[in-house]
């Protein structure tokens, strides 16, 4: 029966993966993988987190199953960063995922056990996730997240926010746009919470990289704004960023209701699909930040890593924005933009001439991870832009 199966296409970032690490030149430049690098290339373990897994190291007394719903003592550690200190406590509950795609996917299952048919999302977006509504069998509806100008389009999501139809939902980036750096302004997230009051459509807000972009609580202010106007939502949250766990995948789903059943139900029901796709979540990353965030001294240590991952991306925009134009290239939108990623207008042969003259590697999509670029490379890359953007 195997041989019926359909051949699928690569994925185009595994493969440019393949491509850089095959390339035996000495300066090439990786803007393609998304992860955070520091000014001298690497990806280390935070200190927090080594000092946290010490402990765990010396503690943890079994490696026994914690059920479907994983570490709850890590899920509430979170609340308070995600939903702030005043947030009604008994509107929200969590569980583990196995990073945010889980968290994604557990969102997605759940808005159609309630009812959900369609998700309206802004494009372009994070590739998974419309992957992820298509897994889940519903349709997606899209409209454009940016102006033509980089700046987030209130208009088309306002739009298509009026155009919706009972059993919609919406899906929003919470901070730190994913591909395009452009997040909404706060006047803005007001305006789509005021929208949303109504009821009429359910959001989903993906929180990925919070406190990358202005730091933890401001890059909490959509969320909150909007969970401040309306009876319900679902949230889906990854560490995998801001605490550098990426292969420990770390992440929480969060039901917010106004009716303590329906949130005893969204939680069941997220269980249900857990049970049924991964049956446990992994243990070790969730554990870590549970530790750190019990601990006022990890703590502070943890938010001073993160400030200063903050401040290296903000320097690297700056220092893109102030290139101004690079030849076809409007640099400037890119020192207004928040967190890893910045889209480059480029078209499919400027990527290819990048990769092939200058060993620049990026997605095909003209997504930039800026956290590739150094005190060393960035003039490098300034340069070979205006090479092949000329």
């Amino acid at each position: 029966m195997l041989e019926n199966l359909a051949a699928q296409p690569a994925d185009a970032l595994l493969a440019l993966i393949k491509l850089y690490n095959a390339d035996p030149r000495a300066d090439k430049i990786d803007l393609g993988v998304g992860v955070y690098r520091t000014a001298e290339g690497a990806t280390p373990v935070f200190k927090a987190i080594k000092a946290a897994e010490q402990k765990l190291l010396a503690d943890q007394d079994s490696k026994a199953y914690l059920g479907p719903e994983g570490d709850m003592g890590f899920v509430h550690a979170l609340i308070p960063y995600v939903f702030g200190q005043d947030f009604d406590r008994s509107r929200v509950e969590g569980m583990q995922s196995p990073g945010g795609t889980g968290a994604v996917r557990l969102a997605i299952e759940v808005a159609k056990r309630s009812g959900i048919k369609r998700i309206l999302m802004g494009t372009p977006s994070w590739p998974n996730h419309a992957q992820i509504v298509a897994a889940v069998g519903l349709e997606l509806v899209t409209f454009k997240h940016t102006t033509a100008d980089g700046l987030a389009d209130l208009d088309a999501l306002q739009a298509a926010l009026a155009a919706a139809q009972p059993g919609d939902a919406v899906l929003l980036h919470g901070c730190c746009h994913n591909p395009t750096g452009v997040d909404y302004t706060e006047a803005q997230w007001d305006a789509i919470a005021a929208t949303l009051s109504d009821g009429k459509v359910l959001p989903i807000i993906d929180l990925a990289y919070q406190g990358l972009g202005d730091g933890m609580e401001a890059d909490a202010y959509g969320l909150r704004k909007v969970l401040g106007a309306v009876s319900e939502a679902l949230v889906a949250y990854s560490c995998d960023k801001n605490f550098g766990l990426y292969r420990d995948r770390v992440g929480a789903f969060y039901a917010v209701t106004s009716d303590a059943t329906a949130l005893a139900n969204a939680m069941a029901n997220g269980a249900t699909v857990a049970r049924a796709s991964w049956s446990m979540p992994p243990d070790h990353g969730a554990a870590a930040v549970r530790l750190i965030l019990s601990d006022a001294e990890l703590t502070k240590l943890w938010l001073g890593e993160l400030d200063e991952m903050r401040d290296r991306m903000a320097w690297v925009r700056e220092r893109l924005a102030a290139a101004q134009q690079v030849g076809s290239v409007n640099m400037a939108p890119l020192g207004i933009q928040k967190g890893l990623f910045s889209m480059l207008p480029l078209s499919g042969e400027q990527i290819l001439a990048l990769r092939e003259k200058h060993g620049i590697y990026m997605a095909g999509s003209g997504r930039i991870n800026a956290a590739g670029l150094t005190t060393g490379n960035i003039d490098k890359f300034i340069a070979a832009l205006g090479d092949v953007a000329g």
